[in-house]
């Protein structure tokens, strides 16, 4: 598919100009370029343009110029997405361009585009195969709201896991391909190219991103994948009956869960503000404990995601069993959760990272104390 193509080399390109023009001017204190300064949730070690998302951007705007070319009849419908899109879009931008936007300015405008895709689109969740919710969610006022809250929080979750080098853009291409692979079943071509045109310009990042790090995703680019995974998710269900609510709750899980049990961990736990930046990320302690190795630990979350992938592209219209398997995922994720916090890494997690070739997992003597520290 052209425009497929399309998206790929525009997103490949802007970001190959986007690492040229940083490090070729020398400009590594411009306001393209992240650096860690110390912040406990930033694992590099050398400014990066941290601007991923507009070649993301880029790339979909590329292929919707290509079908509005083509006169194809999907052209309205890729028009109105990137228009609910672009609130988010700019204020993720101009977050990557400042670093001074307070988060909850950036989660209203998350709840606008929501709200635009709501009304626009009818983007709305309508049902979860759970009957008494079920009966709740026909009243408008109360779908709305969820609604705009799931597309939003999505948004944010994927710029919540965007902690290591193809960690965000890895685990979102294979979310879209059992996207694009449920939408192929159904016979929705729109979902279908959708799908495929993101996930074509998420890759031409992604090349650039795995594994040296040469460029970063930034808000724009993880809201913007959020938004459109979710939005996508949403259709996918509201427009086709056979299509349980609960593949797109499995397949999203571990973005999902991590949000939550940072929201639990932060708020009810520690008495945090949410917005307070930590260390105890499930991706930060396998780094802190089992890798070492940036690039390593996505592989890691790759693995993790292909285990409700799995299942939710083969049970996508069995709610029961998707209900099953995501408890049980759930359960897993806590159960690793606790092992890795107190040092109890199992041995084929420590075998993974000799394979992959981190044999300097720090021990517990070494940072036990720090580590009660920072649980207590």
């Amino acid at each position: 598919m052209l425009w497929s193509l399309v998206s790929f080399l525009v997103s490949f390109l802007l970001c190959f100009f986007i690492i040229r023009y940083g490090f070729t001017n020398n400009s590594n204190n411009s306001a393209i370029f992240d650096s860690a300064n110390g912040e406990p949730q930033k694992f590099h070690s050398k400014p990066t343009p941290r601007i991923g998302g507009v070649a993301i951007w880029g790339g979909f705007i590329a292929a919707s110029v290509i079908l509005f070319f083509q006169k194809n009849e999907l052209t309205n419908l890729f028009v109105m997405i990137l228009l609910c899109s672009t609130p988010l879009f700019a204020i993720g931008t101009a977050e990557d361009l400042t670093k001074k936007i307070a988060p909850m300015v950036r989660f209203s405008v998350a709840l606008v585009s929501a709200l635009l895709s709501f009304f626009l689109m009818d983007v709305r969740i309508t049902r979860l195969d759970i009957i008494v919710l079920d009966d709740l969610l026909r009243f408008l006022p109360l779908s709305l709201f969820i609604t705009i809250l799931a597309i939003a929080g999505f948004s944010n979750a994927v710029n919540l896991i965007d902690g290591f080098n193809g960690l965000a853009s890895g685990v979102s291409m294979i979310i879209l391909i059992g996207l694009a692979y449920v939408a192929f079943k159904v016979n929705d071509t729109f979902l279908l190219f959708l799908s495929i045109v993101i996930i074509a310009a998420v890759l031409g990042f992604f090349i650039w991103n795995y594994p040296r790090g040469l460029i970063f995703l930034g808000d724009a680019g993880a809201y913007i994948i959020g938004f459109f995974i979710s939005v996508i998710s949403i259709l996918l269900v509201a427009r086709h009956h056979q299509v349980s609510p609960w593949f797109p709750m499995l397949l999203l899980i571990y973005p999902v869960w991590e949000t939550l049990f940072s929201i639990y961990r932060r708020k009810f736990k520690k008495g945090y503000p949410l917005t307070k930046a930590d260390i105890l990320h499930f991706h930060s302690l396998v780094y802190k404990r089992i890798t070492r190795e940036n690039s390593s630990t996505s592989i890691y979350f790759w693995g993790i995601t292909f285990i409700s992938f799995i299942p939710a592209v083969i049970f996508w219209q069995k709610s029961l069993i998707l209900q099953v398997c995501t408890f049980l995922w759930i359960v897993m994720y806590l159960s690793l959760y606790r092992k890795i916090v107190h040092f109890e890494t199992p041995k084929y997690l420590k075998y993974l990272a000799k394979q992959l070739g981190s044999n300097n997992s720090i021990s517990p003597k070494k940072t036990r104390d720090i580590s009660k520290t920072e649980l207590r």
